[in-house]
């Protein structure tokens, strides 16, 4: 029942962010229910329900006659705040809530639901702009506490020079170029999404350390070089194993000797048997993707190896974009 009941809580915390419920009670504001049904133009019984659920699930709780947000709202629900998770959670009820209802049309077909592969070039290819927008909202968002599970996990202070391939708007150096004042870092990312990233890192004050450039990291022959540390995070699972295996070979050739590339990632369990975080985002790969899927940390090490890699290490650590890392070093 708790399996069938997961859809009731998604949907509770999706339209509390869509009302902008927990950025209303920021600060430590509480919010009565006579309150909450004028404040949002709902009769007593619905606000009732949605703020008794809301507590339920953490998100609100009791103070007086009234709710106020929890320290979990606190941080990640509400708006402006530097690791805000609304954006994820809007980006999952508009775009993959609805074709995850046709999960069997995925299987029997293997075809991705949320974007047409003879239409459109990958699912990154959208004619709806405001769409594109939630989406790269929708990753900065989960990579942002994502790159600071990993900065305490890995020690990028060992190297001056990252290169993010599919950095997108930039979580991930932006996390770590706060941290670590030595570490520049480039962005590889199509041309309209370096844009975005652009406009991130201005907002942090960090142009002077993180430049971004424009390419095809799939189609081009190789990657920049001038980098010894190359980050893939939440990228290896978008792909099949050929494209991800001629991928960490361009990132052989780019690395000088003692280089590393870190592959961030919800690792499956080498038996393949969980945990549910990997083997889930598996299934949302299949909405999502042509051929992506998630990977044991065993099959990123086989890769590493064979593509040339040495000293390979696995990481773990609790995030929600991975829960590890998988590291090789160029001898």
């Amino acid at each position: 029942m708790r399996l069938v009941a997961g859809v009731w809580g998604f949907k509770t915390l999706a339209v509390g962010v869509e009302f902008g419920l927990f950025t209303r009670l920021a600060g430590g504001r509480t919010i009565t229910l006579a309150e909450a049904a004028a404040e949002f133009g709902l009769d007593e019984r619905p606000a009732d329900l949605l703020l008794a659920a809301s507590a339920s699930l953490g998100l609100l709780e009791r103070a007086g006659d009234g709710y106020r947000n929890t320290e979990l709202a606190e941080q990640f629900l509400v708006e402006g705040r530097p690791y805000y998770f609304g954006a994820q959670v809007r980006y999952s009820d508009l775009r993959t809530y609805l074709p995850w209802h046709r999960i069997a049309d995925a299987l029997r077909t293997n075809r991705p639901l949320t974007w047409d592969p003879q239409a459109q070039q990958s699912l990154f290819d959208t004619v709806d702009p405001e769409m594109l927008a939630q989406f790269w909202d929708a990753m900065f968002s989960t990579s942002s506490f994502t790159a600071r599970a990993l900065a305490d996990t890995y020690d990028f202070g060992a190297h001056t020079r990252l290169l993010d391939v599919g950095g997108g708007a930039g979580a991930f150096p932006i996390e770590f170029c706060r941290r670590l004042p030595q570490l520049r870092a480039t962005i590889l990312d199509l041309p309209h999404v370096c844009a975005k990233a652009q406009e991130r890192i201005a907002a942090d004050g960090l142009t002077d350390r993180i430049g971004t450039v424009a390419g095809d990291f799939l189609a081009d022959p190789a990657l920049p070089e001038g980098h010894d540390v190359v980050l893939l995070s939440m990228i290896l699972h978008d792909w099949d194993e050929p494209t991800n295996r001629a991928l960490l070979a361009k990132c052989h050739a780019a690395l000088p000797p003692g280089g590393a590339v870190v592959i961030c990632e919800l690792l499956l369990d080498d038996d393949r048997a969980g945990p549910p975080e990997a083997a889930l985002m598996g299934m949302n790969m299949l909405v999502e993707t042509e051929g992506g899927k998630n990977y044991s940390g065993a099959e990123y090490a086989a890769w590493l190896a064979d593509a040339g890699f040495v000293d390979v290490e696995r990481l773990t650590f609790d995030a929600p974009g991975a829960n590890g890392a998988v590291v090789g070093r160029r001898a």
